[in-house]
């Protein structure tokens, strides 16, 4: 293993040498802005996701070579195999790199941009008036949470925005099975306290639930963090009101999150096993009348009634708002989750008419030609008007357009209109979603996407690690009794001998340039 990353490595040098000469080819290769036609090869790598295999007979593909003129070739690599064969096709780049890569998480594009294999998007502006002209409609906050989010260590961009699907990709909220609570007339939570009484009723009437059913760790447990503090997580987040970063572990009011945690466990109100639940087993406590309110995906409400209702049609799963947990520091509000993180990188060919190529490729992407082709299609072919509205056209409301025609899949879209969006979701989770992004804070934790230069990298990776699995270990015990929480302030100071405030400044510094 370890020669073959020194081999990768050596690769990426040579490679970014290469790129620092730039262009060696003849004049045909010299970039011009004449329009793509079937002649001119893009090249792109996507992801291929178990729930929505590429295709390449998706309507999509046909509307994108119809308004780009470009001939397109699809590499598509399975998820499960793609973070180790990207890197090899950047240490080959002569012969294996695409035009266009596609990533699902910034933060992994942003290791080429010290390595010269990815090209700015702002260095393109010529090749770009459809992109250029996009970002002079957005407002202070819009340009905040899709462009700032989207620069690198340098300013510049280097990972395409993404906008539309806000409502759908990532969107967390608090749920409670509403039939359950109406049976036993338990009323809907409005704080902790209450949540906790409830869920005792809860357990006195199914003995073998758990009913406040948290999984996935501290993942989950972050959702609920503005209940006691805006913007809090058990790790490093910003928070927007203050201007200034935090490690929620240190904060004085983890103590209290924490005590109510470990009550929950100690009752057995709440699973024991909450870090390393998997999924099968939490949708089997949800769907056998042994788990009765989470935080989760808004999504979710689709998925278990698709999956009960057909022998159980009472099974109602629905939206409450946040409970307030210190109505001194806390409100009614959830960690902003609903960020897309897929984006396009230009990659450095060294060969400026495919680099040029590639860039007026994507500026399409940001037309309202493309807006509407790769949110809607056309009609007759994807949709047809009713009653004056626009309907997907399926076989079945259990179908989504991603698997039928393309749309919000990997390499298909940049925008997306929002309403197409909402055409492809069930009522359910529609009628829901202006109470869920009303209790969503404005802002998305910067870590997710945050740039770093080489030093604050360097800092990130000898102390991240070590210091984000102390804590989880920590507070996990914290919650679990096996460490007493009198024990907290040596925790803190053990933090602080490990360098947590070095790790702070390291972040301070990287979002000080963008923000």
């Amino acid at each position: 293993m370890k020669k073959i990353t020194a081999l990768i490595l050596a690769g990426i040098m040579i490679f970014a040498l290469c790129a620092c000469g730039g262009n060696t080819g003849s004049s045909n290769d010299k970039a011009t802005n004449d329009p793509l036609t079937k002649d001119d090869v893009i090249t792109m790598t996507i992801l291929s996701h178990s729930s929505w295999p590429y295709r390449e007979d998706w309507k999509a593909w046909d509307y994108i070579r119809e308004g780009t003129g470009a001939t397109i070739e699809v590499n598509a690599i399975p998820s499960t195999d793609y973070g180790s064969k990207v890197p090899l096709m950047f240490a080959d780049a002569e012969n294996s790199l695409t035009d266009l890569i596609i990533f699902d998480y910034k933060p992994e594009a942003d290791k080429w941009v010290d390595q010269g294999g990815v090209i700015a998007y702002d260095d393109m502006a010529e090749y770009m008036p459809n992109y250029n002209a996009w970002i002079k409609t957005l407002n202070e906050d819009e340009y905040r949470n899709v462009i700032s989010s989207r620069k690198s260590y340098d300013g510049k961009i280097y990972y395409t925005p993404a906008t539309g699907r806000e409502i759908q990709y990532g969107l967390r909220t608090w749920l409670y099975r509403k039939d359950i609570f109406e049976k036993h007339n338990i009323a809907v939570p409005t704080t902790f306290d209450e949540v906790y009484e409830a869920c005792k009723a809860l357990k006195e009437l199914y003995p073998e639930s758990y009913p406040f059913c948290i999984r996935s760790g501290f993942q989950n447990l972050d959702v609920t963090g503005p209940s006691w503090k805006p913007y809090w997580n058990t790790g490093v987040y910003y928070n927007f009101d203050e201007d200034k970063w935090y490690y929620g572990a240190t904060e004085d009011i983890t103590v209290d999150i924490l005590e109510f945690y470990a009550k929950m466990v100690d009752e057995k109100l709440m699973p024991s096993d909450f870090m390393t639940m998997n999924g099968s087993a939490w949708e089997e406590l949800v769907t056998t009348d042994r788990a009765f309110i989470f935080p989760e995906f808004q999504t979710r409400i689709d998925y278990f009634h698709s999956l009960t209702r057909k022998n159980k049609p009472e099974f109602d799963l629905q939206v409450m708002a946040p409970p307030v947990a210190d109505p001194t520091t806390g409100a009614a509000m959830i960690n902003k989750k609903n960020y897309d993180p897929v984006g396009f990188v230009l990659t450095n060919t060294r060969n400026e008419k495919r680099i040029a190529n590639a860039a007026k490729f994507i500026d399409w992407f940001y037309s309202d030609e493309a807006y509407e082709l790769l949110s809607w299609g056309k009609e007759g072919e994807t949709y047809e008007i009713i009653d004056g509205k626009r309907k997907f056209i399926k076989e079945t409301d259990s179908q989504d357009v991603t698997s039928l025609y393309g749309f919000k899949s990997y390499g298909t879209y940049t925008r997306q209109d929002p309403e197409a969006v909402k055409a492809d979701l069930s009522s359910d989770t529609v009628e829901t979603a202006e109470l869920v992004l009303e209790h969503t804070l404005p802002n998305e934790n910067p870590t997710r996407w945050l740039s770093f230069n080489v030093e604050e990298q360097h800092v990130k990776e000898e102390l991240g690690a070590a210091i984000s699995n102390y804590t989880n270990e920590m507070l996990t015990k914290f919650i679990l009794r096996q460490e007493p929480i009198s024990s907290f302030d040596k925790f803190v100071e053990t933090l602080e001998e490990m360098g947590v405030n070095d790790l702070l400044a390291a972040y301070e510094s990287a979002y000080n340039r963008v923000k």
